[in-house]
């Protein structure tokens, strides 16, 4: 676990600004914000750098809890 609920918390408040509390394709969404907040800007289509693994595993979570 990635242990920063702050963290976290801020990446879910982005998904809400940028797709609604309720995105479709959930999983989709949380890996979208979690590439930008590691890389600085959204990805492109072809877009094959790595995320943190563990922290978009807690944001999905955090999601599905609610």
């Amino acid at each position: 676990m990635v242990n920063d609920p702050a963290l976290v918390n801020a990446l879910m408040e982005r998904v809400y600004a940028a797709y609604g509390p309720k995105p479709l394709d959930m999983e989709r969404k949380c890996w979208t914000v979690v590439h930008e907040h590691l890389h600085g800007v959204m990805p492109s289509e072809y877009d094959v750098r790595e995320i943190d693994e563990e922290l978009y595993l807690e944001l999905l979570s955090s999601f599905r809890k609610l």
